[in-house]
């Protein structure tokens, strides 16, 4: 399975973007597809995942209420929409893929990555 992240940029702080993840090679189902995001300087942390058989994510405290990720079984397809956006939001986002029903907060549990989609907000 082959992921790529798409969808960063530069935005105002309380703006919107949208990032999205397709895959190639096979389909999500049976995947568990979770974002990810590393600030320069820190550790890589949990965003949001989503399980293909399922229309709800799970989200970070963080993150919660402002970000919704979502997938387009037709596209294979999956998406996080961020409302809301904050300075601290600033990172590289990277989907990820796991071969399972369940997803985890763990990123060394998933198998697949994609390249990464830097998201910055300005104050």
């Amino acid at each position: 399975v082959q992921l790529q992240a798409s969808g960063g940029g530069l935005v105002q702080a309380g703006g919107s973007l949208r990032l999205s993840c397709a895959a190639s090679g096979r389909t999500f189902s049976d995947y568990a597809v979770g974002w990810f995001r590393q600030a320069p300087g820190k550790e890589r942390e949990f965003v949001a995942a989503i399980i293909w058989s399922a229309s709800s994510g799970y989200y970070a405290d963080s993150v919660k209420g402002r970000f919704t990720i979502s997938r387009d079984i037709a596209k294979n397809m999956v998406y996080l929409q961020m409302n809301g956006l904050k300075p601290e939001d600033t990172a590289v986002y990277y989907c990820a893929a796991r071969r399972s029903r369940i997803f985890s907060t763990a990123g060394d549990r998933y198998d697949y990555w994609g390249q990464g989609t830097l998201v910055t907000v300005s104050s």
